[in-house]
């Protein structure tokens, strides 16, 4: 019969055999030199660009006839004329001074100008802390933080200005 203490030290010799076999072939983590790969050539050659000058530069194609170019030339769009204030009502004057906002509602003829009397103060609505404009040439609403930071925002200015100070 075999001792088990040679049992025991023929097992432990063939499990160092084993792992010093798996060291061994087991691929490992050593940079190996990759062959580099040759550029692959551009199937579009590079298109090289005239320096000639381009006749009628600003038009899309040539005019067919010279009595046309100058319908060409008008259909360039011109600056936008700054409409008339508004005439002031016989109401009570406005306490709230909108001389600093515009109506941005795209439609509207007062779209981008300041200070032309077309913008009335009505409050704060759901006793939030802006105030609500309405334009009475387009006859829409905005509240007086459109396009601000602070547009969109609940929380009152002090606390604002408190965390953007932190």
């Amino acid at each position: 019969m075999v001792s088990h203490l040679f049992f025991y030290q023929l097992a432990l010799l063939a499990l160092v055999w084993l792992f010093v076999m798996l060291h061994v072939v087991w691929p490992s983590a050593r940079p190996t030199p990759h062959p580099k790969l040759a550029e692959p050539e551009s199937i579009n050659p590079k298109r090289k660009c005239s320096t000639e000058p381009k006749a009628f530069e600003g038009l899309t194609k040539k005019p067919p006839c010279p009595l046309c170019e100058p319908a060409c030339e008008a259909a360039m769009p011109s600056t936008p004329v700054r409409p008339d204030p508004m005439a002031p009502t016989n109401r009570r004057p406005r306490e709230i001074d909108t001389s600093q906002h515009f109506c941005p509602h795209d439609g509207c003829d007062y779209h981008g100008w300041l200070g032309l009397g077309n913008l009335r103060a009505n409050g704060h609505p759901s006793g939030g802390p802006w105030r609500q404009f309405h334009c009475t040439s387009c006859g829409g609403y905005f509240l007086e933080t459109h396009g601000t930071l602070f547009h969109g925002k609940r929380a009152s200015v002090e606390l604002m200005v408190r965390v953007l100070a932190c």
